[in-house]
């Protein structure tokens, strides 16, 4: 269960980014980041003076959208209100995190643009919009401490502990930092192929949020609460 103060306009990007993150092993402040920044909604078209169009919550751009045809993606299918959107992005922000080259900022920028100076603003605006995300999801979620502690505990319980029971680690927001990341426990199943937008990577259990933050245990949120 969500959180009941999440604001009702923001509430199917939190929702969708979440569960998004769960399916293709994507950091969930990094989608957070990722369509804040985009800033679009759904059914929006934002024309280019290249005369393509961004498109839906997720801001795909068109000629983007004509390589997915392979897949049966259409604009009809980014532009529509929903998770959609959120799952394509996390599948596309996956193949850049594991695949394209420099450090884990530049890759996720990689989703706006290759080119270095469109990419580096875009890149230093997603570092700062995830450290914002990593530590609202910090703040809203019951959170276990995953190395000390076996009974779930809130942020402010493990704030408030002796250090000796739950010794600090530091994470700075530099491009070696470990951003939020969430995963899910995996079933038996074998995955027998590589994630596409229509099959996400096979896990069934519960939500886990892994992540570590300034002045914080490396913790796991559970999302099922």
């Amino acid at each position: 269960m969500m959180p009941a103060d999440i604001p009702p306009a923001i509430r199917e990007r939190v929702v969708c980014s979440v569960a998004a993150a769960a399916k293709y092993a994507v950091p969930a402040n990094i989608i957070l980041a990722v369509a804040q920044r985009e800033g679009g909604r759904p059914g929006q078209w934002v024309r280019n003076t290249n005369a393509t169009y961004d498109i839906g919550a997720m801001q795909f751009n068109t000629a983007y959208i004509r390589t997915l045809a392979r897949y049966g993606i259409g604009t009809g299918d980014v532009a529509k209100a929903g998770c959609f959107s959120f799952d394509l992005a996390a599948w596309r922000l996956r193949g850049h995190i594991k695949n394209d080259r420099g450090d884990i900022w530049t890759r996720v920028a990689n989703y706006h643009s290759r080119t270095p100076r469109h990419n580096a603003p875009y890149r230093a605006a997603i570092m700062i919009g995830a450290r914002q995300w990593g530590n609202w999801l910090a703040a809203r979620f019951h959170t276990y401490d995953t190395l000390t502690v076996a009974t779930p505990q809130t942020i402010a319980a493990v704030a408030a502990a002796p250090a000796a029971k739950a010794p600090l680690r530091t994470a700075s927001l530099s491009p070696a930092a470990s951003p939020v990341r969430i995963t899910a426990k995996p079933t038996r199943r074998i995955l027998r192929a590589p994630a596409t937008p229509a099959r996400p990577l096979e896990y069934a259990a519960p939500i886990r949020v892994a992540y570590q933050a300034p002045g914080y245990v490396t913790r796991s949120i559970s999302a099922e609460q």
